[in-house]
């Protein structure tokens, strides 16, 4: 027998994953690894490239960061964190500005 063991934010992930897809609880939770290693690569300095599903069904290829450095001069501090509406946010390199996907929707880091 394995056992996985997950954080409080990757179980709640994990939990809304399978709810809004209908999906096997391994699913979501398979979905929720993939979101907190995107994120961690995205607060690391790197440019980071990924995939999701937008909303209009089209695959997206993005490059993005959260590097404090590279994105404090574009963040305004007083939206609400993308967590609580369990998307997200990314500063997109291509489009020069903030985008989000929520979390079902990812389909690859690369």
């Amino acid at each position: 027998m394995q056992a996985i063991i997950l954080n409080g934010i990757t179980a709640t992930r994990a939990r809304v994953v399978t709810v809004r897809t209908n999906a096997r609880e391994i699913d979501g939770i398979s979905k929720a690894i993939l979101i907190e290693q995107l994120k961690n690569k995205l607060k690391s300095g790197k440019i980071v490239k990924f995939a999701y599903l937008k909303s209009n069904g089209e695959v997206r290829i993005a490059f993005g960061t959260t590097h404090p450095d590279f994105v404090k001069d574009k963040v305004c501090g007083w939206g609400a964190s993308r967590e609580n509406y369990a998307t997200t946010a990314y500063f997109d390199l291509e489009k020069c500005s903030w985008r989000s996907f929520r979390w079902e929707n990812l389909i690859a880091v690369f």
